[in-house]
């Protein structure tokens, strides 16, 4: 399975049978058969569609993401048809109101995070080391958490004791980027250096990757345990992908590092950095191949909670003989 990436001016998309027809210019360059697409990502500023191309899209599960063309921001997401098991959804939202389970989740799911963290910064270690000194201090900083995540009584704790070691791994990330990448921790909207557009870029598409893990298993994206509900925020999807963020990290420094990205596929628009055309086709084909780990992941450890809840779920639901059937009117 394929990421379609429609990133040209003036191109067009139709639907022909089961394939996808690609247009420019007029001229028909191509086609793509839907069942070898599981992502579609739209970045191209003039991308015409029509609308038997979403709808053939997600009647195949396809996912389809646009992004703004500049900011390379996510706008918004399609997913494919969705799950129909309304007790998970029930039981995950009473579990939203129990914080004992709450905090349980939160231990967990940060204690997998910063092993996976200390992961990455001992693979750091092995492939630089003339970086060694400020790896070492990273990873002992990270690990020296671990005990206190493992003990932590309080949510807002573990999210301070979260912060305190992303710290340290941005540290220790910035230690093995190239120099000329200008990276010195993270900054976001806009990021400013190479390095941040790719980070931010790629913790985009593992979000993408756990929402649509979340429809799949009948899940609700916005219901997390970790990350408390709020508006306009996939809570759940920002759960499942914590412990996921040390791989993109991974990916992002072996890609730098492999000079496949390279500071001449980014520029700079009024302090914003921006990743041009010929990176972001490097940056997707890359991807493809390199979420395939965090994918999998996902998937299964959202099988597994609503698995979980399920059972829990069932005592709230009613049979209902008419299937969902309502006669106006009836008295």
């Amino acid at each position: 399975m394929a990421t379609l990436l429609l990133d040209r001016a003036q191109l067009e998309v139709r639907s022909e049978g089961d394939t996808l027809a690609l247009y420019e210019g007029g001229h028909r360059r191509g086609t793509v058969p839907i069942r070898m697409i599981d992502r579609c990502v739209i970045q191209g500023l003039q991308t015409r569609l029509d609308s038997g191309v979403l709808l053939k899209l997600a009647e195949a599960g396809v996912t389809t993401v646009l992004f703004s063309p500049r900011q390379g921001r996510r706008v918004a997401t399609m997913l494919g048809p969705a799950h129909n098991d309304a007790a998970v959804r029930l039981a995950q939202a009473h579990r939203v109101l129990d914080l004992d389970w709450c905090l349980a989740w939160s231990r967990d799911l940060i204690l997998a995070k910063l092993r996976r963290q200390c992961r990455a910064v001992a693979r750091w270690i092995a492939a630089r080391p003339d970086a060694r000194k400020p790896l070492t201090d990273a990873a002992r900083q990270i690990e020296a958490l671990l005990p206190l995540v493992a003990n932590a009584a309080d949510g807002a704790v573990i999210r301070g004791l979260e912060g305190a070691a992303a710290r340290a791994q941005f540290s220790a990330l910035a230690a093995v980027l190239p120099p000329a990448l200008n990276f010195t921790g993270r900054n976001r909207r806009p990021p400013r250096d190479p390095a941040n557009v790719a980070l931010s870029l790629a913790y985009t598409l593992l979000h993408v990757e756990a929402v649509q893990a979340c429809h799949v298993a009948g899940l609700d994206p916005l219901l997390g345990f970790h990350h408390r509900p709020a508006i306009g925020r996939e809570s759940l999807a920002c759960d499942l992908m914590e412990p996921m963020r040390p791989l993109a990290e991974t990916w992002v420094w072996e890609r730098f590092r492999q000079r496949e990205l390279r500071e001449d596929h980014f520029s700079d628009d009024r302090g914003a950095c921006l990743l041009g055309k010929a990176g972001r086709a490097t940056f997707y084909a890359a991807w493809q191949a390199g979420v395939r780990p965090a994918r999998r992941w996902l998937r299964l450890a959202a099988r597994h909670l609503a698995r979980s809840l399920r059972d829990e779920g069932r005592a709230w639901i009613e049979s209902d003989p008419d299937d969902g059937e309502i006669v106006l009117g009836a008295s």
